[in-house]
């Protein structure tokens, strides 16, 4: 079958604006922990701060797909209350310029559990500071997308600079549970 060239010339379009969509962050081909990126994956905990909550971070597959995966449990004792895997937005731990974006789109499956994904830009300061903003892992592969409109800033008073983001970290944290998360890609989005 033979297209007509408008209708080549359109889907050529097409296929450039689809592209032009998303640019990935981590898509899992690299080595783990090496991202796509070039940096490393990190597992936290809040035992840097005297909490006792632990977890464990592992490449993996789940349900036929590629994933980082964290596991393990949130506990509110000793003032703790958190793990997280963490992922520095330039392999050098230097600032991005995020600001042509709307958000950013994860791949990830659950415990049908809210998890929280945090942003760091070369403002914050303190460990605790953060732009939050949380969502359900559903127990089968979803995309979710979040929108840096609808970050909370989180113990700063600066508002999120998208021209200078650092880092982003998967967050299970805030209460006790049993955290049990996978991510199968990461992604800026238009």
């Amino acid at each position: 079958m033979v297209l007509p060239a408008a209708m080549i010339a359109t889907g050529l379009e097409w296929s450039r604006s689809l592209a032009a969509t998303t640019e990935t962050i981590d898509d899992l081909s690299q080595t783990p922990p090496r991202a796509s990126n070039g940096a490393a994956w990190e597992l936290v905990a809040d035992r840097v701060m005297g909490g006792v909550s632990n977890g464990t971070m592992r490449r993996t597959v789940v349900r036929g797909r590629a994933a980082i995966q964290m596991q393990g449990d949130v506990s509110l004792e000793n003032n703790g209350g958190f793990i997280q895997i963490a992922l520095d937005l330039a392999h050098d731990g230097a600032a991005i310029d995020a600001s042509r974006w709307a958000g950013i789109e994860i791949d990830v499956i659950g415990n049908n559990e809210s998890y929280n994904l945090h942003l760091r830009t070369a403002e914050v300061a303190r460990p605790w500071q953060s732009y939050r903003q949380s969502f359900i892992a559903r127990p089968e592969w979803q995309t979710v997308r979040l929108l840096f409109a609808n970050f909370e800033a989180h113990r700063i008073d600066a508002p999120l600079n998208l021209s200078r983001l650092r880092r982003i970290g998967i967050v299970a944290i805030g209460r006790a549970f049993h955290a049990d998360i996978a991510i199968g890609g990461v992604r800026f989005h238009s």
